[in-house]
């Protein structure tokens, strides 16, 4: 397979040079610019997008799940097919490690079959039949039918960290396209090398499953005005995103602003909040430090899921722990972040923080023209309560102790922290019931997933997953941005009343010719409607 890869922007099939300014992608090891001249998207280029994806949604609104699952499948294989050049140029575009990016790679081919699989089951669609009851009393019931549907066109924004598995073919476009909709991507500009490779296993796959072409594209682009374009488009119906909240907020803002506003799904960072008990400290303090410090320093700390935030309650343990964490992070080796800009606003961050009141516990956060080391700091539970600035995320390799004198003060610290995407509580055996009940039951209402034991940074990717939370984790707290439920963002539920079979979708005709399970009448069941 080539490792050549195209610098223009893909439309309904072609790959087209705009006249925007050339732009490179730059070396997070040395700064210098890699191959390819890629070009700054405009109005042009998004309208031509827009208009191809509304014709290919009129073509294949009405699909059958085998189609798309097929599709799915396809572009699995593709990337796979490619997978060399693709680890090779993100590696060049992010410092990633290769066994990282193949790592990533297979997660990326495993959710499309995913999605794949999931459509051929056809749960998702939620079949709903309540048949016709002419003789009720004192009023008939009319026949109704409900099931979910595609609603059009989906703009998704790449992410800089995971430039597979949330990058052009991630689960935004895998689940944006099993729900039967047309996607276009905003490129990340870190990796715009990386997602022109994607695209064209996207079009290969298009073109061997004989789908529309305008059911993809790529458009590549640096500047805000690009992403603001795109979301305001009038045929944009949903929004995928995953980066920072100032980014996701703006998203938002300017989708709700919209004479017809529009979801962003935008999934914008978390601290994470990890609660290790006294009990938990006085059976497991060394596994539980050398647990958190390879955690915090994952990936260089470029983990949405990174414990970033952690509490600790006063006990003759603290100070012990505190001391364990702080000398295996000094001894962990530096890493390369994804790009400079991301290592100048880690080194920012740690600096605010400090200035804040927090106290390092580790003499240096950079090392070295481009290797960052982590960062650990300290704080009392009363101090962080009262500073806006500590409670911002660090993103990077870094977190904040908070010392809290009681459990009583863990459970204020968590209500004042906000949503969040993931919190974790560890307990032993000393550590009593209504403790353990009262710290889970907040962690509960204030995150996506809460973890009892273990370290938050792996997400598996599965039907029972939720990679989301409330506000600011995202900014739409009832969704998951990964798993099958991730799909449920990007379809719509339609009522049918009193319609005639022709004119149903076979999901909802009597027979069921699709063999789905439904619900009629109330009951869950394969058989038919009588």
């Amino acid at each position: 397979m080539s490792t050549e890869f195209e610098t223009g922007h893909l439309i309904e099939g072609k790959w087209l040079i705009s006249t925007g300014a050339p732009r490179w992608a730059l070396s997070p090891v040395d700064g210098n610019p890699l191959a390819g001249d890629f070009q700054e998207a405009g109005p042009v280029e998004v309208e031509a997008a827009a208009t191809a994806a509304v014709r290919a949604f009129d073509l294949t609104v009405d699909d059958t799940s085998e189609r798309r699952a097929a599709l799915l499948d396809a572009v699995a294989s593709e990337l796979e097919a490619r997978s060399e050049p693709l680890i090779g140029r993100a590696g060049l575009e992010t410092a990633l490690p290769p066994a990282r990016l193949t790592g990533e790679m297979a997660r990326t081919t495993g959710q499309l079959r995913m999605f794949a699989a999931l459509l051929r089951e056809g749960s998702w669609v939620d079949a709903v039949i309540d048949p016709a009851q002419p003789e009720r009393k004192p009023l008939p019931r009319a026949d109704i039918r409900r099931m979910n549907r595609p609603i059009g066109p989906v703009v998704v924004f790449g992410a800089s960290n995971f430039p597979f598995a949330f990058g052009v073919c991630g689960g935004d476009t895998a689940s944006a396209l099993a729900g039967g909709n047309p996607v276009i991507v905003k490129g990340h500009p870190g990796h715009p090398g990386v997602s022109a490779l994607c695209a064209e296993a996207v079009l290969a796959a298009i073109e061997a499953c004989g789908a529309p072409p305008g059911l993809f594209a790529l458009l590549q682009g640096a500047g805000h005005e690009l992403g603001e374009l795109l979301v305001r488009h009038p045929v944009v119906e949903a929004i995928g995103f995953t980066g920072s909240q100032a980014a996701g907020r703006a998203l938002f803002n300017i989708a709700a602003s919209r004479p017809r506003p529009i979801p962003v799904y935008a999934e914008m960072g978390s601290l994470n909040p990890l609660v290790i008990l006294p009990g938990a400290l006085a059976e497991r303090a060394e596994a539980l430090a050398e647990g958190l410090a390879g955690s915090l320093t994952l990936g260089v700390g470029q983990f949405c899921t990174r414990p970033g935030l952690v509490l600790l309650i006063d006990s003759p343990g603290a100070a012990a722990f505190e001391a364990l964490l702080r000398d295996r992070l000094a001894a962990a080796q530096p890493g390369t972040m994804l790009n400079p800009t991301i290592r100048s606003k880690f080194a920012r961050s740690a600096e605010t923080a400090r200035e804040a009141g927090a106290r390092p516990l580790l003499r240096e956060t950079l090392s070295g023209a481009a290797a960052t080391t982590p960062a650990l700091l300290s704080v009392s539970a009363r101090e962080w309560q009262a500073s806006e600035s500590l409670r911002e995320e660090i993103f990077g390799p870094a977190a904040l102790i908070v010392h809290c004198p009681t459990a009583a003060d863990a459970v204020d610290v968590l209500k004042v922290g906000g949503g969040q995407l993931t919190g974790t509580l560890h307990s032993g055996a000393d550590d009593t019931p209504d403790t353990i009940r009262q710290i889970a039951s907040v962690l509960e209402r204030a995150c996506g997933r809460v973890l009892f034991g273990g370290f938050p940074t792996g997400v598996e990717v599965g039907h029972a997953m939720i990679h989301g939370g409330p506000y600011p984790a995202t900014t739409s707290h009832g969704t998951t941005s990964v798993g099958t439920a991730a799909i449920s963002r990007f379809v719509r539920a339609v009522s049918y009343q009193n319609a005639p079979q022709h004119l149903l979708p076979p999901a909802l005709q009597n027979s069921n010719p699709l063999g789905i399970w439904r619900r009629v009448d109330g009951q869950v069941t394969r058989d038919p409607v009588a």
